[in-house]
């Protein structure tokens, strides 16, 4: 099988020939797009008359909620260099400028749906707008309108815009948490760059996490026809109430077999709120590790669940350590929602932001406790380089975390005395060390342990975009 995560928009030219698709894990096909098929009447549905007779029909709630959802089409500024413009003879021979260089402009198109019509802010999924120069929101009265993009959030794929305008329509947000397997939802989109489209279907699967799709992922699962140009667009339920943002499909051959995936509203209000304030998100943690609880760890813990995340370690001082979190509790439950594995709490975490405390539920010694643990920035280990050999004397190093991500990958040299033994071995302020020897190392206490074990002779570094080897004498 293959998981394809192909951008989730559709490029405008041949739009019915291809959808992108990109070979990943499962060997299923992922496009990252949106969703919904049809649905069977029933008691209850919404009716309106036709013929003198009321009917069910989904059309009062479309007409409701449809204004809100728009197209978003993002142009790229793509540059090309000639080769022969690189030689300086052929430059100096055509009496050509130094550079030259041909531009053309690529368009693609997704969804988006207008999240707060007072202030203008449209939200859509971050695969749509990535990497993209120019955005234009098309509404559903033809207005087409230059967006501004506030901030994105790659780690669960939402992006929110800004439009000046008035007379714009916001769908009311529903709750997402009172969803339940089986519940009817309708999604709008613009698939293939067509104007708006409407599906429906019904909630297969809450919570769905572990895909691959996201950094941080708890989806609605739905049964949709959904297609390229659908992301961003809305999940709606019945009541014309937000539910949903969708964002991914699976299709083992590159088309639909109905199940797709949305972003809970809950989870897209969290995010909106955080980039509406910050322009980003800012994520914290509680300074504990977790791994799933399996057959094994329970029967060794006589427990009668297999359903759980084990505290597999507590930093020293951390939010989780004041709230009493311990070495080998099994977390149960986090804000009243059941924790199955280690990637459920894992996600609860990282979906929570700055400030929030989160509710868990813990077994330890066959009792069940409550505990409040606050959700903090996790301060990033720094150290003098004498505290870590002598030969790095003169420099302040500090662990490297890539932006978006929560784990150390290298060692940064901060700063560098001059004449000192770090200077001395080639080292330069910005450089991240990454290896030493043959042996790879990811944060300070690995580096002290590689650098105090064995006798050296080279550190692996990276200088910019360069991989270098510095040779120790």
């Amino acid at each position: 099988m293959k998981l394809a995560l192909p951008t989730m928009t559709q490029q405008l030219p041949n739009i019915f020939s291809r959808a992108l698709t990109v070979t990943a894990a499962f060997g299923m096909s992922l496009l990252l797009l949106s969703v919904m098929p049809a649905v069977t009447h029933a008691k209850g549905f919404p009716e309106r008359q036709i013929g003198g007779h009321s009917l069910p029909s989904l059309a009062p709630i479309i007409d409701q909620a449809g204004p809100a959802v728009v197209n978003i089409a993002t142009y790229t500024i793509q540059r090309r260099y000639n080769p022969l413009m690189q030689s300086p003879f052929f430059r100096r021979f055509f009496d050509l400028p130094d550079q030259i260089e041909e531009t053309r402009r690529a368009n693609s198109a997704g969804s988006g749906v207008v999240f707060d019509a007072e202030q203008g802010y449209i939200v859509t999924n971050h695969h749509v707008i990535a990497g993209s120069n120019d955005i234009e929101v098309t509404i559903k009265d033809g207005r087409t309108l230059k967006a501004t993009l506030i901030g994105s959030d790659e780690k669960v794929d939402i992006a929110l815009l800004k439009v000046e305008a008035s007379g714009l329509t916001a769908i009311p947000l529903g709750d997402a948490r009172s969803l339940m397997v089986g519940d009817f939802v309708i999604a709008i989109g613009n698939p293939f760059g067509l104007s708006q489209t409407v599906t429906s279907g019904i909630v297969s699967a809450l919570g769905r996490n572990g895909l691959g799709i996201q950094g941080y992922e708890d989806f609605i699962q739905t049964d949709a026809s959904i297609n390229p140009g659908n992301s961003g667009g809305a999940l709606i339920d019945l009541n014309g109430r937000l539910v949903g943002i969708n964002s991914a499909i699976i299709a083992p051959a590159g088309g639909n077999v109905g199940i797709g995936f949305a972003i809970p509203t809950d989870i897209t209000q969290a995010i909106v709120n955080q980039l509406v304030q910050y322009g980003e998100v800012r994520r914290g943690g509680i300074g504990a590790r977790f791994q799933d609880l399996t057959p094994e760890l329970a029967e060794a813990f006589s427990l009668d669940t297999f359903q759980g995340a084990v505290v597999s370690k507590v930093a020293q001082g951390s939010s989780a350590a004041k709230a009493g979190l311990m070495l080998g509790d099994i977390v149960i439950e986090a804000d009243g929602r059941a924790v199955r594995n280690a990637t459920d709490i894992h996600n609860r975490i990282g979906l929570s932001a700055l400030g929030d405390r989160l509710q868990l539920s813990v077994l330890r010694n066959g009792k069940t406790r409550s505990l409040s643990v606050d959700i903090a920035a996790i301060p990033i280990p720094e150290a003098e380089g004498e505290n870590v050999s002598p030969r790095l004397t003169g420099s302040r190093l500090k662990d490297y975390i890539p932006s978006g991500e929560e784990e150390a990958v290298g060692v940064s040299v901060l700063t560098l005395s001059n004449n000192s033994n770090a200077a001395r071995l080639g080292l330069e302020k910005g450089d991240i060390i990454y290896g030493v020897d043959r042996q790879r190392v990811r944060n300070l206490e690995e580096l002290k342990h590689s650098m105090r074990q064995r006798r050296i002779s080279a550190l692996h570094i990276q200088r910019g975009y360069q991989d270098l080897i510095l040779y120790l004498q």
